[in-house]
């Protein structure tokens, strides 16, 4: 049976078909002091996600009605800012890509250790929210209002408005890789070549210092350390 709740920033959505999986990790979740809302298909799971608010989605990628993967996409596009870890009986190198691709900020293959899935979830819930006015970076702070960065000795480098929401949208999601087709989509209004990524992560670290991005070989980037 599905799940129904209030409007409640603090729930999380379940999207799994498999009964008894979803009903273990719920009762599980429910234990982690997460209360959750459970939906079978991907029609209902997109409902959910966008008219309800909640701090991580799980979805599963083989729901029926709609593609988890599609799911996720459409979430992302109506600007969901939710957490959302992906589910997959589908584990190799595309897979992950494609999932990272279409928002999901983790991604974890079946089978999995449930103490793995919990885990995730924990470090999901405690991620910081997309419209803070301030973004921690290390010892130093992402500033929306002066759009730079605040250095921890007093100092403040000013960014120009792409530079911020690619910094912005990397450090939002830390523990994110974040594939180029995903940051050229949300970041550069989906400019024609993925290059332009590359021009301003050239540009953050001429500002920054090469560390403050990582090249994940073969999967794109993720905010780093100044």
């Amino acid at each position: 049976m599905d799940e129904c709740s209030t409007n409640d920033s603090s729930r999380l959505l379940l999207m799994e078909d498999d009964n008894e999986l979803a009903e273990m990790l719920v009762d599980l979740l429910a234990v982690e002091g997460y209360p959750t809302d459970r939906v079978a298909d991907g029609q209902r799971g997109l409902h959910f996600g966008l008219t309800r608010s909640y701090r991580v989605i799980v979805v599963d990628r083989g729901l029926p009605g709609i593609d988890g993967l599609d799911v996720v996409v459409r979430l992302r596009q109506r600007a969901v800012n939710a957490r959302i870890l992906m589910l997959t009986a589908l584990g190799d190198t595309a897979d992950l890509v494609d999932g990272l691709d279409a928002g999901a900020d983790d991604y974890l293959a079946k089978p999995f250790e449930v103490a793995e899935l919990l885990a995730r979830i924990r470090a999901l819930s405690r991620r910081i929210t997309d419209d803070a006015d301030t973004i921690p970076l290390g010892a130093a702070r992402l500033d929306a209002a002066l759009r730079g960065v605040q250095l921890p000795g007093g100092g403040f480098v000013s960014l120009s408005g792409r530079e911020f929401a690619l910094i912005r949208s990397l450090a939002t999601r830390p523990r994110a890789v974040h594939s180029r087709t995903q940051l050229r989509r949300q970041v550069f209004d989906g400019a024609d070549s993925e290059s332009v990524v590359d021009t301003y992560v050239h540009y953050l670290r001429r500002k920054l210092g090469t560390g403050v991005v990582r090249t994940v070989h073969g999967l794109g980037y993720q905010i780093g350390a100044l």
